[in-house]
């Protein structure tokens, strides 16, 4: 390190002048003193401090500052920053020769810049040095994002005369401050930085698999959707063939229609023959004009099992819903039914033969062992049910997530439900004044709504076009009840097709998600008519469709004495999951308060520990949260210390939320870093001018330090004790 130092002033003429005529009168006057006293040793000692302290009062009117200029002996160095993350895995940059046939990724598009020769023409004047960034670990590849705050930041540190910066991306950041951040800093260093884009501003022809929602597990005979939606960028709408392959080698097909620039939504059913636990992937057959194929797979894992739910139906008078609805759930070969006959003309509450209970359930260690309640035509009265029933029931689905169905009948008993603890469970406002509902000689139908043409329960054909004609087709039901609207928060499925009031279509078929558990409301009592001409196929299919939609939160991992479930379903990285959990003591019932942790291992390996807080004493119902760092299987040990019981689980991360191929590049970034930084843009097909823009750069300035010693403190310290010794002084010769 070179250094050179010297002492300047800041002075004008006028100055000059000012302190000469004042250092010339104060010596005479000091002359003239010292004469008056006869030559006085002493005085004139007093009079040359006196004239010493005027001189030095001048020099520093005149600013004076000592400057120390230090210049680097070591060569400046140049830092090139290149892009090393997911998205540079883009296929999106056309070659010269063939633009419109030819692609390669972003990545090997700046493999120039990455390699040490390339920048040899620098190396005489400058250190290159050459680093990568947002480096791809393969564990976990899509759980890390790009920040180009960080080795825009920290480059000033970690390289020694930094000089100026290299930066190749493709501009795609979604970790991090905002780089102009960073580029502002640079721009007070000195430091400009030069940007290389790549990657095309606007995605190329392209079919990518956003998403493949497969459900946790499956139940063995029963049929599976799962969901999916592919984004196209072509122009034009065609009809492409989707894959799903089963790692047992199952091979499914589905011709789908691909909706132009933009996003579809589709499913393909899957019905699985024996339990285990199976990869499912789903491969979209690759379009001609398609240029980046990367992303037309995905895969999801899913456990397929045997089934036992739990199912409770209370009704009072066995009218034909309820005939049917038993039928049909006791001849579900996954479905335990349990029935209370609460029959007027019974001396005893219960039925005749081992499907009947004798009672409604009492304790918690009972009722929390049903998976779905339903709700016939009963109500808050004597022979009944209790209003402990009713928040049993009520706590059954907020704290342990069963699913509870509404079914009201003409009698009008659920209208007393409403002053109950259950009347915050209903998603339909009933109306006070008509509480046995409506009937008609004439036969009425039910109406889809959009999400009911949607919803899984009210799937009874295999297509969307299919479905909608066999509702249409259905026969129709003769009573309907008192329902006016559907309640906040609630989703209509169905609605009477003629029928109206000021809130609109009258809500036959609602649902609604209360605490853990789910709320269906069925605003009739014919869905028994739609046996006619084909048997049990849509109503069969009906309520095994609503039983296990309503069961499916609660049953995601369950052992002899511990539930686990989580929401959402699918999570995606860095999404915070909310863990749930049911412990029971040995004996059955809930256990009130106790020490329940989780242990999850990543893909990766890496373990955490999460303990549970009790969210409902007398529920068993603990409570948790967690951020997945990382895509793919999460393996979980749930542990309780007081019962000794061990649950083993899983859940399923999707790894595409941060960091994603295909997206289009974003070079208006690298334009305000390389702008705010006093920079150049440089594009890839003249990368050569980078060497050219860095070799005509200028020397760097020296590093200069200024010491204005007009007013630094030591300089003022020195005025004040020369004061001091020269009021002493005049004391001491006696002429004060």
């Amino acid at each position: 390190m070179n250094s050179v130092r010297s002492l300047t002033f800041v002075w004008a003429p006028w100055s000059v002048v000012v302190s000469l005529v004042v250092i010339t009168l104060t010596a005479g006057l000091c002359f003239i003193a010292w004469r008056r006293t006869g030559y006085r040793r002493s005085i004139g000692w007093l009079e040359l401090l006196r004239l010493a302290m005027v001189c030095l009062v001048t020099i520093l009117f005149n600013q004076p500052e000592w400057i120390e200029e230090y210049r680097p002996e070591e060569k400046p160095t140049i830092a090139v920053l290149w892009d090393n993350s997911a998205s540079m895995g883009t296929r999106d940059v056309a070659m010269t020769e063939t633009p419109s046939t030819t692609v390669t990724t972003r990545r090997d598009a700046i493999q120039r810049l990455t390699e040490s020769h390339f920048w040899n023409a620098l190396q005489e004047k400058s250190t290159v040095v050459v680093q990568s960034f947002g480096a791809v670990d393969p564990a976990v590849p899509a759980a890390q994002g790009t920040n180009l705050y960080e080795p825009l930041a920290r480059a000033p540190q970690r390289f020694k005369n930094l000089r100026a910066i290299v930066l190749a991306s493709d501009g795609d950041w979604n970790e991090g401050e905002p780089p102009v951040l960073a580029a502002s800093a640079l721009r007070l260093k000195g430091i400009p930085v030069f940007a290389v884009p790549v990657g095309s501003s606007t995605r190329l022809p392209d079919i990518e698999l956003l998403s493949l929602d497969s459900p946790t597990f499956g139940v063995t005979g029963k049929s599976v959707r799962i969901p999916f939606t592919i984004d196209s960028t072509l122009p034009r709408e065609h009809v492409t063939t989707v894959k799903l392959k089963v790692s047992d080698g199952e091979e499914i097909t589905k011709d789908v229609r691909i909706a132009p620039m933009g996003r579809t939504s589709e499913w393909v059913i899957w019905k699985p023959k024996t339990t285990g636990d199976y990869t499912l992937t789903l491969d979209v057959t690759k379009h001609a004009d398609e240029l980046v194929p990367d992303n037309n797979k995905l895969s999801a894992p899913i456990a397929i099992r045997e089934e036992k739910l739990r199912v409770l139906v209370v009704e009072s008078v066995p009218r034909w819903e309820y005939r049917y609805l038993r039928n049909a759930l006791s001849r579900d070969p996954g479905v335990e039914v349990s029935c209370l006959l609460f029959h007027p003309g019974l001396s005893k509450a219960g039925g005749g033969n081992k499907d009947y209970i004798k009672q409604f359930p009492k304790g918690l260690d009972e009722l929390s062992k049903y998976d779905v309640v339903f709700l016939g035509d009963v109500g808050l009265e004597e022979g009944q049910l209790s209003t402990e029933d009713c928040r049993l029931l009520k706590g059954l689905v907020e704290h342990q997530a069963s699913g509870l169905v509404f079914m009201p009948g003409w009698q009008g008993r659920q209208a007393s439900l409403v002053e109950t603890e259950l009347g915050d469970l209903c998603p339909v406002v009933l109306d006070p004044t008509q509480p046995g509902g409506w009937g008609s000689r004439t036969a009425s139908h039910f109406e889809l709504t959009e999400l009911g043409r949607r919803s899984l329960l009210t799937k009874l054909a295999d297509t969307q076009d299919d479905n909608i004609e066999v509702w249409e087709g259905l026969p129709g039901f003769q009573w309907y009840a008192p329902a006016l609207r559907a309640k906040a928060g609630c989703e209509v499925l169905a609605v009477h097709k003629d029928v109206s009031n000021e809130f609109g279509r009258l809500p036959l078929l609602a649902t609604r998600t209360f605490g853990a558990g789910k709320v269906l409301f069925m605003g009739t009592d014919g869905a028994w008519r739609w046996r006619k001409g084909v048997e049990d196929k849509y109503h069969y299919r009906f309520w095994g469709q609503v039983v296990r939609w309503m069961a499916y939160q609660r049953n995601m991992a369950k052992g002899e004495s511990m539930r686990m479930y989580y929401s959402p379903e699918q999570p995606q990285v860095r999404q915070t999951i909310a863990l749930s959990a049911n412990v029971m003591e040995k004996s059955g019932e809930p256990l009130p308060k106790g020490d329940v942790t989780a242990r999850i291992v990543a893909p990766s390996g890496k373990a955490e520990t999460v303990r549970f807080t009790s969210s409902g004493d007398e529920w068993g119902a603990f409570a948790s949260r967690f951020t997945a760092e990382e895509p793919g299987k999460h393996e979980v040990t749930l542990t309780c210390k007081q019962t000794g019981a061990i649950l083993e689980a899983s859940f399923f991360v999707q790894g595409s939320a941060i960091e994603r191929v295909g997206r289009a590049a974003r070079p208006e970034v690298l334009e305000e870093i390389a702008r705010v930084s006093k920079g150049q843009m440089i594009s890839l097909d003249r990368v050569e001018d980078v060497l050219k823009s860095l070799a005509t750069l200028p020397e760097p300035p020296a590093s200069v330090r200024r010491v204005q010693l007009w007013c630094h403190p030591l300089v003022a310290a020195a005025l004040v004790v020369m004061l001091g010794v020269f009021w002493v002084g005049r004391k001491i010769v006696g002429l004060i």
